[in-house]
C-alpha cells in the first residue's frame, strides 16, 4: 500500500529571533491576551487537552492543545483539516529563537474545506500570512 502523505505539501516553518528573554516571549504564545495581540482573538488556555477557538476570518476555529512543556514548546490542532501548529522557543542570552511550524498538510490538490480552495493555494497564502505574523507581529508584541 502506497503512502500518500509522501506527495503531501511541506510544513511551513518560520523563525525568528526576538529580543526578550525567553520568558517574555512564553507569556506572548501561550496566553490568550499574549496570542490576541499578534495571531487572532481566541479563548485559550495554556492546559493540557484544552479545546478552544480562534477567531477566524471564517468563523471560530476549533482547536485543541496537545503538547505543552513550558517555557520551550507548544502545540495545537487547528481547525479541522488535520493542521498543527507549534510554537518552539530557544534561550539565545536575552533573547529567544522562537519557530513556529505549520503542519498536517495535505495533497496539493485536495480541497480545504471551509474555503473551498485547493490545499496548494492555502499552503500558498498561509506561507506569506505566516512571515508578516512571525516577523513583524509577533516579534513587535514581544519586544515592547
Amino acid at each position: 500500500m502506497e503512502d500518500n502523505r509522501v506527495n503531501n505539501l511541506p510544513d511551513v516553518v518560520q523563525t525568528v529571533i526576538i529580543d526578550a528573554p525567553i520568558g517574555k516571549v512564553w507569556d506572548k504564545v501561550s496566553t490568550s491576551e499574549g496570542i490576541a495581540q499578534w495571531f487572532m482573538p481566541n479563548d485559550f488556555q495554556p492546559e493540557l487537552g484544552h479545546e478552544f477557538h480562534l477567531q477566524s476570518p471564517f468563523g471560530p476555529t476549533p482547536c485543541k492543545v496537545t503538547e505543552l512543556d513550558p517555557p520551550n514548546s507548544l502545540t495545537f490542532t487547528w481547525d479541522t483539516e488535520g493542521w498543527t501548529v507549534s510554537f518552539l522557543l530557544k534561550e539565545l542570552d536575552e533573547k529567544t529563537e522562537f519557530t513556529l511550524v505549520h503542519g498536517g498538510w495535505k495533497q496539493p490538490d485536495e480541497l480545504i474545506g471551509k474555503a473551498n480552495e485547493k490545499s496548494s493555494v492555502i499552503h500558498g497564502r498561509m506561507s506569506g500570512g505566516w512571515v508578516s505574523i512571525v516577523q513583524e507581529r509577533l516579534k513587535k508584541a514581544a519586544e515592547v
